[in-house]
């Protein structure tokens, strides 16, 4: 590198000629200057604020810890009490199943099933193809979930039996009702039984279809069975009728009374008062006609007189 010098009044010029060190330390001064000028400039223009802007950013960055840090807080909190809910819901669910445990072993002994017939200890049987879990539930669910689903089946499982146990009590209880057995009054006595006998207005030999059981005007007459009224009205000679059929081909009659207390369409109950004792139609007295019919022919109503639940 050679660097000229002119002298203005007497134009000399002298002449240097830079080596090595020399002209690589002349290039730096050159660009150095007016980068240094440069960075001097925009820091004196921008009035310090890179400061201000560091110390901005990290003011932000406490804040958001705060805040991260309160809302952990709130979470953790969050958290127990859902957790103490979860407590007291298993403890409520594990005395339930103790409960229907406990109901479901009494309705077992006061309804005299067969041991093993029905055991709240064990799951009932159940049957049915069965499927990969994960075929229905891909959802992996935690400890205290699977607690909670573990509990949850036992007591369907106790509720699904109590079901049965139920319908098997009122199937079973059904049944009883509506099985015709008992007399039609609480008190009376005999006067003419069901078969051959002379007719006490001609004297004539004649069939007697009923068993009549003589009593007090108005004395209730009552249902030997459980079923629908099918006739409450005049029925020929037997005066004023209640007939109720009472299901797998039975049907009972009441007649001569003094009055009817039920209409058709009516659900009776075993031993409810349906008529009152009379003497309307052929009678020669108050007394209750009472006769038996099974899918459509009259019986003899003593076998269901003599009869009694157990």
């Amino acid at each position: 590198m050679k660097i000229v010098l002119i002298h203005n009044r007497r134009g000399v010029r002298k002449t240097f000629r830079l080596q090595g060190w020399a002209k690589l330390a002349m290039s730096l001064c050159l660009l150095g200057v007016p980068l240094s000028a440069g960075i001097f400039l925009g820091i004196q223009l921008s009035g310090g604020k890179i400061g201000l802007l560091l110390e901005h950013n990290i003011e932000n960055l406490q804040d958001e810890l705060v805040s991260q840090r309160r809302q952990l807080d709130e979470s953790q909190e969050v958290a127990d009490r859902q957790l103490h809910a979860l407590t007291l819901k298993l403890a409520e669910m594990k005395a339930r199943l103790v409960r229907l445990d406990a109901l479901g072993e009494r309705l077992t002994d006061i309804a005299n099933l067969n041991d093993g017939e029905f055991d709240f200890n064990e799951p009932p049987p159940m049957g049915g193809p069965e499927f990969e879990e994960s075929f229905y539930n891909h959802v992996e669910t935690s400890d205290i979930h699977q607690l909670f689903a573990e509990l949850q089946s036992q007591i369907d499982s106790r509720e699904y039996q109590l079901d049965l146990l139920e319908s098997m009590l009122v199937n079973r209880q059904l049944s009883e009702d509506s099985t015709v057995a008992g007399r039609p009054v609480k008190n009376g006595w005999i006067s003419s039984s069901y078969g051959s006998r002379r007719d006490p207005f001609t004297g004539k030999k004649s069939w007697h279809n009923g068993v009549d059981f003589a009593g007090k005007a108005g004395t209730d007459v009552i249902a030997v069975a459980s079923g629908v009224v099918t006739w409450s009205n005049e029925y020929n000679h037997y005066g004023n009728m209640v007939e109720i059929d009472h299901g797998e081909g039975f049907v009972t009659r009441y007649a001569h009374n003094q009055e009817n207390k039920v209409k058709v369409g009516d659900l009776v109950q075993r031993g409810q008062v349906i008529a009152a004792i009379g003497s309307t139609g052929r009678s020669t007295g108050p007394h209750i006609h009472f006769e038996v019919y099974k899918h459509g022919r009259a019986v003899d109503p003593a076998t269901y007189i003599r009869k009694t639940l157990r």
